[in-house]
């Protein structure tokens, strides 16, 4: 069985409202974090730089504003699911990104056929494999 689902999307990156540019962005999902997508973003000349938020919030965004914090999802125009935007914040400084809606919805589609929404606690260890994430998490921010 697979155990995990990736993908590639473009994204442009809205620097202002004069200055966009499209980037690759790898989608990641693991049924071992099965509530949690990752999200590579590949800006030129930087390193890779990685978020990771909760499946759910990926798929509410697509048709309501929702998150609080750090990530906040909406679509572009509330009769239109074409379009998303994806706000990210850390401390001051935001970024901004804008995605097609329907490679998104298949990329959640392709997890959802790995685990079921609803489905996520039934998996194995899945407290065990909580306590290792929150490891992974507190290791990396104390490490940054």
């Amino acid at each position: 069985m697979r155990e995990s689902v990736q993908a590639e999307v473009m994204m442009s990156f809205l620097v202002s409202e004069e200055l966009s540019f499209r980037i690759p962005v790898e989608l990641q999902y693991a049924a071992r974090d099965p509530y949690a997508i990752r999200m590579t973003f590949h800006l030129p000349g930087d390193a890779p730089v990685s978020w990771t938020f909760g499946r759910e919030l990926l798929l509410d965004g697509l048709s309501q504003g929702c998150g609080e914090g750090d990530v906040h999802i909406e679509p572009t125009d509330l009769g239109d699911l074409l379009d998303v935007h994806l706000r990210l914040r850390v401390g001051d400084d935001r970024a901004l990104f804008r995605a097609s809606a329907a490679p998104l919805v298949a990329f959640l589609d392709r997890t959802d056929k790995l685990v079921p929404l609803g489905q996520e606690r039934t998996l194995g260890d899945f407290e065990g494999n909580l306590e290792a994430a929150l490891g992974r998490i507190l290791a990396e921010e104390t490490a940054g």
